[in-house]
Parts: structure tokens; sequence; C-alpha cells
């Protein structure tokens, strides 16, 4: 079995490496990694530029601050999902057919562990939303989430209005989105009028 729920055997060391990642990323909070990316990758280093905005290398650290918490979340959704899906009738069905181990993972395991994973990146969409605005004040980054919070400063109410009513709208329409994608990886799910 290539998914096992220890870590021991081959790949033990690797499994257990990933388990810790996601654990960290998931418990770091975001303002936190920000400020030590900052220090490391910036101040240290020097590599990577510290805030504003003008090329594809002042995306990399709020990118990265940004999207942890959801990629190690992610990956452990994946990882338990994928294991509870192993145990499945339909999986040892798969195997006795002589499918290769690949194709049982990749065609039916993963397939069926798609829908509560792709749940939960429709829900993370509104958590990025809101915490671009910490990320946007730490790297300096002109975007709504910042444009929002200093309209909220200077009271300047329409253009708060217009930036609520704007996320509002891109997570309506992430949903939308999710809600068709769920079709198309299960199409059992039909929707009725």
């Amino acid at each position: 079995m290539a998914l096992s729920a220890n870590g021991g055997g081959p790949g033990g060391a690797i499994k257990a490496a990933v388990t810790v990642m996601a654990l960290v990323g998931q418990s770091i909070p975001s303002f936190w990694l920000g400020i030590l990316l900052i220090l490391l990758f910036g101040v240290d280093l020097k590599w990577l530029p510290i805030s504003g905005s003008g090329s594809w290398r002042h995306l990399i650290l709020p990118g990265i601050t940004l999207s942890a918490f959801s990629i190690a979340r992610n990956m452990r959704l994946t990882r338990s999902s994928m294991l509870d899906y192993m145990q499945k009738d339909f999986v040892r069905t798969a195997r006795s057919k002589g499918l290769r181990e690949s194709q049982v993972i990749y065609g039916h395991v993963l397939r069926n562990s798609l829908l509560p994973i792709v749940t939960a990146i429709g829900l993370e969409i509104g958590y990025l939303l809101g915490g671009s605005v910490i990320v946007e004040t730490i790297f300096g980054w002109p975007g709504v989430g910042r444009e929002i919070v200093s309209a909220i400063d200077s009271k300047d109410f329409y253009v708060v209005q217009a930036g609520v009513i704007m996320l509002a709208l891109i997570f309506a329409c992430v949903n939308l989105m999710i809600d068709l994608i769920y079709g198309w990886i299960d199409p059992r799910i039909r929707y009725r009028s």
C-alpha cells in the first residue's frame, strides 16, 4: 500500500517531514511567517525584495506568506481523505482486477477524495481574501485589502462599500465555480432546478 497511516517503511522519513511541515504551516500565523521570511530572505540573505511591487520577485514572499496555511491544511486534508478511501471496497475491487497501484491511487482514490478538498479550497478563498490585508500591510503591497483599511482610517465609506462588495462578488463567483467543478469531478452529482 503506497499510503499508510504510520510513518514507517520506505519513505517514512519523507512522510514524517511532510507531516511536520504541514503542522508547522498550520501553526504559524501569517503575520509572523511574513516577518520571518522578510528577516531571512530579505535582510539576512538579500535574495528577495521585502516591500513594494514591480516585478515577479516582489510576489514571492507575500505569496508564500499568504498560501502557507492553505497549502498545509490541504496537504493534511488530502492525506487523511485518501487514507480513508484506501480502506473502501471499491479500492480492493480495483486491485483485484489487476490495476497498477498508480491507477488505483490516481484514478480511483484521489478522484473520490477530491470533493472534500475542493470544498475546503472554496471556503479558503474567504480566508485568503481576508488574510491579504495583513500580508499587504506587512510587505507594503498596494492591494484591495490595504486600500479598504486606509479608507476605513479616513472614513471614506464609499470606497469601503465598493471594496467589500467586490470581494463578496469574487467569493460568490468562486463558490459557483466550485459547485460546477463538483459535477465534473463526480458525474453522479446532478443539479436540479
